[in-house]
């Protein structure tokens, strides 16, 4: 039976500087080699993944890698082609959900369009000091509309990302999971400040692990023949669901206590995570 191997992007195979190391990009080559179907899961969208890799200078096809989950789920994509297998959005009538709830509570939020055009989004500035949301804004200043009474709402959305500069705790979290019950709401460390947390609501039952299982039977491959590696919150349904599940040393301290590290993503976790799984002597 064959084997997958899904690693995310952002710290975990992307260090702290924007890059790969050459002695992962060798590991995913060699895995890829070896038969075993190599998967980048990440949380960025098509569009961010794809200017993350121009950063870096590498072209897609250049990347061994055999599908892209994207959106943290929403999207499932065959690499390095145009060919979208799996997408997932919200209707209007939850993003008014979701974007009710988050004025509530007076968060910064951004509505993402539904897939392939992701990047385009409608945002809502409440706090008037948010750093991260700023910079976050900033990056797509060529994107964004304002929200407002005159704004139409997309028919389908991808997602709707608040960006809460003191974090949730657990029970917040637990409280906003609660009200907004009929979607899937993950929360993520933010990428640009490492601090902020990013709350992330798709539709139901979107998350990593769910593309990631979905794209295992897809190709007929068994969950106990997957290994993941990740570092953060939103790895954690993905290294629980896998048959073997690594983190980097740069993740939370909660996490450490569920899985095994590996090293961190300035240190080759990958290889080593690949190699702890017995695809590497």
């Amino acid at each position: 039976m064959s084997a997958m191997f899904i690693t995310d992007f952002d710290g975990t195979l992307l260090t702290d500087h924007g890059r790969i190391r050459g002695r992962d990009m060798d590991t995913l080559a060699g895995l890829r080699g070896a038969g075993v179907i190599t998967v980048i899961a990440t949380g960025r969208s098509l569009y961010s993944f794809r200017r993350a890799l121009g950063h870096i200078g590498l072209a897609p096809e250049d990347l061994p890698l055999d599908y892209l989950i994207f959106s943290t789920g929403a999207g499932v994509m065959a690499w390095p082609g145009n060919k979208l297998i799996r997408s997932c959005s919200i209707p209007k009538d939850g993003v008014l959900e979701i974007s009710a709830c988050f004025d509530r509570y007076g968060f910064d939020y951004m509505i993402h369009k539904a897939i392939p055009d992701t990047s385009h989004f409608l945002f809502k500035f409440n706090s008037g000091n948010n750093p991260d949301f700023l910079h976050r804004m900033a990056m797509y200043s060529d994107l964004g509309t304002p929200l407002d009474a005159n704004t139409t709402i997309y028919d389908l959305s991808t997602e709707v990302l608040a960006i809460v500069p003191d974090g949730l705790t657990r029970h917040q979290l637990g409280v906003l999971r609660r009200e907004l019950s009929g979607f899937s709401v993950i929360k993520a460390t933010s990428p640009l400040d490492h601090k902020s947390s990013w709350i992330e609501v798709f539709s139901s039952g979107v998350n990593k692990s769910a593309s990631s299982r979905w794209l295992a039977r897809h190709l007929g491959i068994g969950r106990e023949m997957v290994t993941a590696v990740g570092n953060d919150y939103n790895d954690e349904d993905l290294l629980d669901w896998a048959g073997q599940g690594f983190l980097m040393d740069n993740s939370p301290k909660s996490l450490k206590k569920k899985f095994l590290c590996s090293g961190s993503n300035n240190e080759c976790g990958v290889s080593r995570a690949a190699k702890s799984a017995g695809f590497l002597k």
